[in-house]
């Protein structure tokens, strides 16, 4: 799912370790986990930020009818210099 790697601890290491596992979840997705089965997350405030974006975009019908049109191929495109033009 992520080029980052994952780490699961249970909830009583997480209890134990958790100043560890924030500085962790800098760099990785944190599971935690109660009888074997993920139960939270503790994920960096930067990934956290990147997933709410993800979903203003993905509630937006305009931002999302931009997307597939660009996805297949449509719409156009520009030189960055033309912003220098205006």
């Amino acid at each position: 799912m992520s080029l980052l790697m994952d780490s699961t601890y249970s909830v009583t290491e997480a209890q134990a370790k958790l100043p560890a596992l924030v500085k962790d979840a800098e760099t990785n997705l944190v599971m935690i986990t109660r009888r074997e089965k993920t139960v939270a997350y503790l994920l960096s405030a930067a990934r956290m930020e990147a997933i709410v974006e993800t979903l203003e975009l993905m509630a937006d019908p305009k931002a999302m009818t931009a997307i597939r049109t660009a996805m297949a191929g449509g719409g156009k495109y520009y030189p960055l210099s033309a912003l220098d033009e205006g």
